[in-house]
């Protein structure tokens, strides 16, 4: 008989080391000098106290609550246990409280109830925050802080509607908007057979009684997208006749009866998880016409404009947000016997995506500051131009962006519990929501040609940074050439609508930003052969500076 030995030695095949922390418990705003450097040079410091608290929550429980808000998504309940028909869509208690949160700061009304220089910028970076947290509840923030203008073109509707819009109270109980303190507003414009093209919609609407502004009509028809179902009311479009009207469809009717908006499914999305979108049946749903019978793209296009905005700050926040964990996550690694931060060509692919970054932020930004100046004609006639150019190239730019920052991080980015996953399969929603790239390249070439105007106080935007540098100077001579020759315009919009994206970007940041920012964008995107692929910086650019610029430090 042998002896048997007591006990064997296992060594330990499981120590963690060379992994950096994850980006968690810190403040969003306070440790971010890109965005502080933008809202300053846009006039919104005023509201810093406001941002900061708004982001130590961002940086703290709410980036959980946007997990969670993802891991479990919205249910939909169509009867209640008796069997009566609901049309209820149940929500994880960490999507209210990222609701909550946002209204309760002001991120619907602040522009709204406190118009001074700089609202619309210090709203924008809460925005901006938010979506760092969770661009899904972002969805209806962002639909009810834009359907102010669209009512007001309704008196006697604004009346009895913006006070609850543009209170701070959150309410997510399925009742009466009239029992309600405070309401949020969702969409309901794509059918099936039309898409963008909402001059196809079916959707039909008769007077209940009386026709006309502000009046109750009946509607039927068939939703294709309907995001955020379970808002109070929704804006609509119906043809009354041949045309199309807009229209408030509230969920309930004013006598306490359920509005017969009868949700079929819900989709299920590639991102934007954590918000319901669905697809619903008027059968006679009550709603009041908003201005005048056959003007309704006239009077939605106003809530539309805004939420083409949103759809640049979204996409610029998930390119910051990007970059922030591609860079923070690289500055505590090593690979091959030395910290990726001192990798050349690490180095070059973080700095390019903070370049990239930044400039999405300072455009986005600069529109806000329009917004904040828009009885200015010349500030007017520049968002509505430079808005569809910011949502065709930011929203693009965005999808390459969190791909290529997920590369940086590697695997442990590809999965689920990381938050680059999530920003990729986020990324390409902003570009097909309000308006696909051909829409915004189409869309742009028509306010060109009717408002010229419009063309002249782009350009002249883009002229406050001539004499900055040649390749600048050489490219803005180039893009007039271009715009001056009107055949086949349609077939090179694409191209001319890159071309007025990077030549707008080069000017904000030449104009207002950082001038070693502005000349490293210039060499990197205006040189006669750009590429299109992060990591390619000219050897001449300082890429250390633009990584530290954007590093966040805790």
């Amino acid at each position: 008989m042998t002896d048997q030995p007591t006990s064997i030695h296992h060594p330990d095949t499981h120590l963690v080391f060379n992994q950096p922390a994850p980006l968690e418990n810190y403040n969003a705003y306070d440790t971010d000098p890109v965005l502080n450097y933008w809202v300053t040079q846009f006039s919104g410091n005023w509201a810093n106290d406001r941002l900061s608290e708004f982001g130590h929550h961002i940086g703290h429980e709410l980036l959980e609550a946007g997990f969670l808000a993802n891991r479990h998504l919205p249910e939909f309940q169509p009867h209640n246990r008796f069997g009566y028909r609901i049309d209820q869509v149940d929500y994880h208690p960490a999507y209210h409280q990222l609701m909550a949160h946002a209204i309760e700061a002001g991120h619907i009304s602040l522009p709204w109830t406190q118009p001074r220089p700089g609202a619309h910028v210090a709203r924008a970076a809460m925005a901006f925050l938010h979506n760092q947290a969770d661009p899904g509840s972002g969805c209806p923030l962002t639909m009810t802080f834009a359907c102010v203008p669209a009512l007001r073109h309704q008196p006697n509707i604004a009346e009895q509607w913006l006070p609850k819009i543009l209170s701070t109270q959150y309410d997510g109980s399925n009742k009466p908007y009239f029992e309600k303190a405070g309401v949020t507003i969702g969409m309901a414009m794509t059918e099936k057979q039309g898409g963008s093209d909402v001059r196809a919609n079916t959707t039909i609407a008769t007077p209940v009684q009386e026709s006309g502004p502000g009046q109750v009509y009946s509607l039927v028809g068939h939703k294709w997208f309907c995001s955020a179902p379970m808002c109070d009311a929704f804006l609509v479009l119906a043809k009354t006749g041949e045309q199309l009207s807009c229209f408030l469809v509230p969920r309930w009717r004013e006598d306490g009866s359920k509005n017969p908006i009868h949700i079929q499914r819900l989709k299920n999305k590639l991102g934007n998880r954590s918000n319901a979108s669905a697809e619903i049946e008027f059968r006679g749903a009550h709603g009041w016409l908003l201005g005048e019978e056959g003007r309704g793209i006239r009077t939605i296009i106003d809530m539309v404009a805004l939420t083409r905005y949103d759809c640049m700050i979204g996409s610029s926040a998930l390119m910051a947000q990007a970059a922030k964990e591609a860079i923070w996550h690289t500055s505590g690694r090593s690979v091959f016997g030395k910290n990726l931060h001192d990798q050349p060509l690490m180095i070059n692919v973080l700095a390019d995506l903070a370049l990239e970054a930044e400039a999405a932020l300072a455009i986005t930004l600069r529109i806000a500051h329009a917004l904040d100046h828009i009885e200015n004609p010349q500030q007017a006639a520049l968002i509505r131009s430079a808005t569809a150019i910011g949502k065709y190239w930011i929203c693009k730019r965005a999808i390459q962006q969190t791909a290529e920052a997920m590369e940086c991080i590697g695997g442990v980015g590809y999965v689920e519990e990381n938050m680059t996953s999530r920003l990729y399969r986020e990324a390409p929603v902003n570009s097909i929501w309000e308006g696909s790239g051909n829409v915004q390249c189409l869309d742009l070439l028509r306010v060109l040609h009717h408002e010229p105007d419009t063309f002249k106080a782009l350009f002249r935007e883009f002229e406050k940074a001539q004499g900055r540098h040649p390749l600048f100077d050489q490219k803005l001579a180039a893009l007039k050439a271009d715009f001056a020759d009107q055949q086949d315009i349609e077939v090179r919009a694409r191209g001319l609508m890159e071309q007025l994206a990077l030549i707008w970007q080069a000017a904000t940041l030449f104009t207002y930003g950082e001038p070693q920012i502005a000349e490293a964008f210039a060499l990197a995107r205006l040189s006669n052969h750009p590429s299109h692929q992060f990591g390619t910086l000219p050897r001449t650019i300082d890429t250390k500076f633009i990584v530290e610029r954007a590093l966040v430090r805790l």
